[in-house]
């Protein structure tokens, strides 16, 4: 339900054609039948055949069709999804994965503990439209993603963007955008070209982001953090092979002013969809770093920390069971004993040659010919991979975070630094402060905060709810003669 607060805000948005807010909500226009980003350039409407929507699923319930001149949906997604824990959000960050392709509304209210009539009611009454048109809207986005993106047949693309048949795939595309999938193509790619495709299973796209974007550090971040046989990179590319669903992707990721350029070769052309879904996370894509930076400059010891580094960007988890991993085994060593250990699981299981990351199966079944270290390092990593092979511990991105990092520090060995820390990483979570991170008191001492983990919790109130990001910000700016390693913290 809008406010008249609300209301009044996002029309004066819409008035201004204010380019931060689209992604963040959809304005619907009665009188013509179309919905639109805020900024888009046409007459701005009257106020009162304006109505205002969180999802572009909530506009097509209410009959409305996407404007072909703002292509709405061509934009960075919203960043209430993270920013938010409670259910509508929790559903959204799985629906984006492609779980309601995979395993259908059922499978998704079983993953968020809620029966399917009682998750229809609540995404319905928040978001205004149920789960299967949620995931109707998802597909057709990824649908004109790849539409515009790539030259891959339009058959490929209906099955890629998870439609169940061309025939679906034709009534949706018609449905939300009043034209063919032939014609969107054309319409999308206005102002560009697509990348060509060697084979079906090949694809290059653009994903936006919100501007400013501190691309050079997330990409300088995973290049320091890179674990040898698994992945490579330097400050403007990154690449490396991931599990996905169906199968198994090499993927090579290069920054391309604010936002990245994908290029990917898949097993199945199925996994797309939830291939872009978790880049998108990897790379904190939907983050509002106006919002953020706006916030944190506030602080007078931040300020000129958040004005050398605008836009700067959470570091996001490709796999959750492989982010779980490997701060676990990076715990209290520096970052290069870290890449050390890690390089040698990875060829101590990569038979295949593929250059993937163990799974929690064959930790639980040889870690312990493997691993090296502490016994009690080794007895946690293995008994992690053991809960969660045998189904004891389940983890994934729509659970909440309290319950999410419950289950972590239940685990024998993990305690509430890692559980917060995979909170941050696998979850998004903008508000979480490791305030007894050695490297994080250390740098806060040196700037003039305080050095205490009580001190730092307690003026860390006033930075909520993106306490994630200024933990960034003090991890980054940790003092160069520090004999203190940083901690290890990968992807």
């Amino acid at each position: 339900m809008v406010t008249d607060a609300q209301f009044a805000e996002r029309y004066r948005a819409l008035s201004s054609r204010d380019s931060r807010f689209d992604g963040q909500f959809i304005a619907g226009v009665h009188t013509t039948g179309i919905y639109c980003r805020p900024s888009c350039p046409a007459m701005t409407p009257r106020e009162k055949n304006v109505s205002f929507y969180r999802t572009a699923a909530a506009a097509h319930e209410a009959g409305l069709r996407a404007c072909k001149r703002c292509q709405p949906d061509a934009v960075p997604g919203s960043p209430d999804w993270n920013l938010s824990d409670d259910l509508a959000a929790r559903a959204m960050r799985l629906i984006t994965d492609g779980v309601v392709e995979r395993e259908g509304v059922p499978g998704l209210a079983s993953r968020l503990g809620y029966t399917t009539r009682h998750l229809t009611r609540v995404l319905a009454s928040e978001l205004g439209a149920g789960p299967l048109s949620l995931a109707r809207a998802h597909r057709a986005h990824t649908a004109r993603t790849l539409l515009a993106s790539t030259d891959l047949p339009v058959a490929d693309v209906a099955f890629a963007a998870g439609f169940s048949s061309i025939r679906q795939f034709n009534d949706t595309i018609l449905a939300v955008y009043e034209t063919t999938p032939t014609e969107l193509r054309t319409l999308a790619r206005r102002g560009g070209r697509a990348a060509a495709s060697a084979a079906p299973s090949t694809i290059a796209l653009r994903l936006p982001a919100r501007a400013p974007f501190d691309g050079v550090g997330l990409m300088r971040f995973f290049a320091d953090h890179a674990v040898p046989g698994l992945e490579s990179g330097d400050d403007s590319s990154f690449e490396r092979a991931l599990r996905l669903p169906r199968g198994i992707a090499q993927v090579r990721l290069e920054l391309d002013g604010n936002g990245v350029r994908c290029s990917a070769r898949l097993d199945t052309i199925a996994d797309v969809s939830t291939l872009v879904a978790r880049i998108r996370r990897l790379f904190d894509l939907d983050a509002d770093s106006v919002a953020i930076d706006r916030a944190l400059v506030r602080d007078e010891v931040l300020r000129p920390l958040v004005i050398a580094s605008p836009g700067i960007r959470l570091p996001g988890s490709l796999d959750l069971e492989e982010s779980l991993f490997r701060t676990l085994v990076g715990q209290q060593i520096s970052v290069a004993a870290a890449r050390t250990v890690l390089g040698t699981l990875v060829r101590s299981f990569d038979d295949a040659g593929h250059g993937l990351f163990p799974t929690a199966v064959q930790l639980a079944e040889h870690g312990r010919d493997v691993l090296r270290g502490p016994a009690s390092r080794v007895a946690t990593i293995v008994g992690a991979a053991e809960a969660i092979a045998s189904g004891e511990l389940v983890l994934d991105v729509g659970m909440p975070v309290d319950e999410f990092t419950a289950r972590l520090v239940a685990l024998p060995g993990v305690g509430p630094w890692t559980a917060g820390y995979l909170a941050m990483r696998v979850l998004g979570n903008p508000d979480i402060m490791l305030a007894t991170d050695l490297v994080m008191l250390h740098s806060a001492a040196a700037l003039g905060l305080p050095g205490t983990a009580k001190g730092l919790t307690e003026h860390s109130r006033r930075w909520a709810p993106w306490r994630s990001y200024a933990g960034l910000h003090l991890w980054r700016a940790r003092p160069v003669q520090t004999k203190v390693e940083a901690p290890t913290i990968t992807v």
